[in-house]
């Protein structure tokens, strides 16, 4: 096996998806959500990174290829997890969480029982488009955690009046609550938003592979 930058990089990537349980688990929110997400940030720009660099200085190896994609879904499916619980199950978030773990569990299964074929099956752009929608879905969505968090601290001593007062602008706005209550919002819904394309994207590229596949899997006559 060779321990080149890209595979380190992989390495480091595929570390960090547990990490994310760890930072809820041991630290206080808002920590956790700032440290998972920029945790989760750094490791999407390193998906790009190792890949770039394993071609651009021909570094490619087998240790990178079967690690890529194992730390882009580990990546996605813990914090995926991560999400679904701090939402208390919400099932907005719940559906197309449970989409994208089904189809990437299963498309998993179906390489392996495929073997050495599955890597004539190419990845599609459609699959590439899938997996940044993924991560930017779950940044957005650890993002909005951020914001909660702020938004709920700063309004506690707050009636609720106040605070209605604060964000349609007939009274003070000492805690800047207006701009947190926008980017609360906007992160939260632009999270789900993209969480559900994701889904679709996961859907209809699993559905492609099937198809890929299925001459693959017929039993010799």
């Amino acid at each position: 096996m060779t321990l080149n930058i890209p595979n380190i990089l992989t390495i480091l990537r595929l570390a960090a998806a547990p990490a994310v349980v760890f930072m809820f688990l041991l630290m206080p929110r808002p920590w956790a959500d700032w440290f998972a997400l920029v945790l989760f940030i750094g490791a999407a720009l390193t998906d790009w990174l190792d890949g770039y660099l394993a071609r651009a200085w021909s570094q490619e190896t087998k240790l990178g290829a079967m690690l890529d994609p194992i730390a882009d879904k580990a990546m996605v499916i813990i914090a995926l997890l991560v999400i679904a619980g701090l939402s208390n199950m919400n099932i907005l978030i719940l559906v197309p969480a449970t989409i994208i773990v089904f189809r990437e569990v299963f498309v998993s299964g179906l390489r392996e029982f495929l073997g050495d074929t599955a890597g004539t099956l190419k990845v599609t752009k459609l699959a590439k488009w899938k997996t940044t929608a993924q991560m930017v879905a779950i940044a957005l969505i650890f993002a909005s955690g951020v914001f909660e968090h702020y938004f709920g601290i700063q309004s506690l001593a707050m009636t609720e009046q106040m605070v209605v007062d604060a964000l349609d602008g007939t009274g003070p706005d000492h805690q800047d609550l207006l701009w947190k209550y926008r980017g609360l919002v906007a992160t939260g819904w632009g999270g789900i938003g993209m969480l559900w394309i994701a889904a679709v994207l996961t859907l209809v590229t699993g559905v492609d592979y099937f198809r890929k596949a299925a001459p693959h899997l017929k039993d010799e006559t």
